[in-house]
């Protein structure tokens, strides 16, 4: 799945094809200093191998 991000943060359109999101951009005139473009699938798999003792331990301090 992929997600078009405006330069805010704000998810403008997903979609499961790459194309169609790189479509949606051109429609919209959207460059990429405007937007970007992310694999979600790819984001929640780095996601899901966080090492939550570490993390616990860095918001301690």
């Amino acid at each position: 799945m992929y997600s078009l991000y405006d330069r805010d943060g704000v998810l403008r359109f997903a979609n499961s094809d790459r194309e169609a999101c790189l479509d949606y951009a051109k429609l919209f005139e959207l460059n990429s200093a405007n937007c970007c473009l992310m694999n979600l699938i790819v984001s929640i798999d780095k996601e899901a191998n966080i090492n939550l003792d570490l993390n616990q331990a860095e918001n301690n301090n």
